[in-house]
């Protein structure tokens, strides 16, 4: 016998965000009588408190924590699936939401989007950097639709294709020391300013793969969020980059600086594009990894 109803998902998940029944039931647009009323019948229903009740203030028990985590994982896919049945009813094809987990990667998905939108003309297109629970949680959880990223996490309802290979170079000025150098080792940039993106030290190449092996690090870190400034204080000889020799080459008009390989052997990587398998058949998203792969393979 079913009992168990999507209000209540909703229920939890609100008073978890919100705090209080009060507040839940204002957010959900319901009478605090009938949200308890609700949450009360259905713990009489399966014979299992899901809150503990201490004066005004809610903890959750067991089975109540076992509720909310399965709501996080529920809902988000309820939500998806209505935005996608209403796109249908608008007699639109659907949202492909793009989630960067490569700062640099904004210069080539520029060249993608525009033939993209042109060819699917009925698909909305959205690109979001920012995650609530990363870049692998955000596909999980149905924030995102498509992944790209450097550092893929191999699960067996995802998938990973790699859609280019690039190295990982140091980008100096024009006039640096460095910059006559084929390549550089890791002793050589500890009185060096590094700018970075702003994500976590343990997903920055040049810290994992070169730094941090030799245990080296730098004088000082600082980050950038834009690529164009962060190229402009290196050519100014404000301090050095690590960045894709691709993107390096691209800027070295606009921008007095060059790549130096990093060590011997370089650093190599590869940008891949990261998707649900249950979405492996939709075709404006297969659409959007075969330009991506076609684009790598000319360029």
């Amino acid at each position: 016998m079913t009992f168990l109803e999507r209000s209540h998902l909703d229920i939890i998940r609100a008073v978890d965000l919100h705090g209080s029944m009060t507040a839940a039931a204002n957010a959900l647009h319901l009478t605090q009588s009938a949200l308890s009323h609700s949450m009360r019948k259905l713990e009489d229903r399966v014979g299992v408190k899901l809150w503990h009740r201490e004066g005004r203030s809610l903890r959750l028990t067991s089975a109540g924590n076992y509720l909310l985590t399965t709501a996080n994982r529920l809902i988000p896919q309820f939500v998806h699936a209505e935005e996608q049945l209403a796109q249908f009813a608008r007699g639109e094809r659907g949202t492909l939401r793009i989630g960067m987990e490569c700062h640099p990667c904004y210069q080539w998905l520029q060249k993608i989007v525009t033939p993209y939108l042109r060819a699917w003309p009925l698909v909305d297109f959205e690109v979001k950097q920012k995650f609530q629970f990363g870049g692998i949680g955000a596909l999980f959880a149905y924030e995102i639709d498509l992944l790209v990223t450097p550092d893929p996490l191999r699960k067996k309802s995802l998938h990973f294709e790699p859609v280019f290979d690039y190295e990982q170079v140091l980008v100096v000025s024009s006039e640096h020391p460095l910059g006559e150098k084929d390549n550089v080792i890791p002793q050589q940039l500890g009185e060096e300013v590094l700018f970075t993106y702003p994500v976590s030290q343990d997903r920055l190449d040049i810290y994992t793969y070169f730094l941090a092996p030799a245990g080296m690090t730098v004088r000082k870190q600082k980050v950038v969020e834009s690529t164009d400034i962060m190229l402009q204080m290196v050519a100014c000889g404000r301090g050095v980059a690590a960045l894709p020799r691709w993107l390096v080459e691209e800027f070295s008009e606009k921008y007095p600086v060059r790549a130096v390989r990093l060590g011997a052997s370089g650093v190599q990587k590869q940008i891949f594009l990261g998707v649900r398998r249950t979405d492996l058949e939709v075709d404006y998203l297969n659409a959007f990894m075969e330009l991506a792969r076609n684009y790598s393979e000319h360029s």
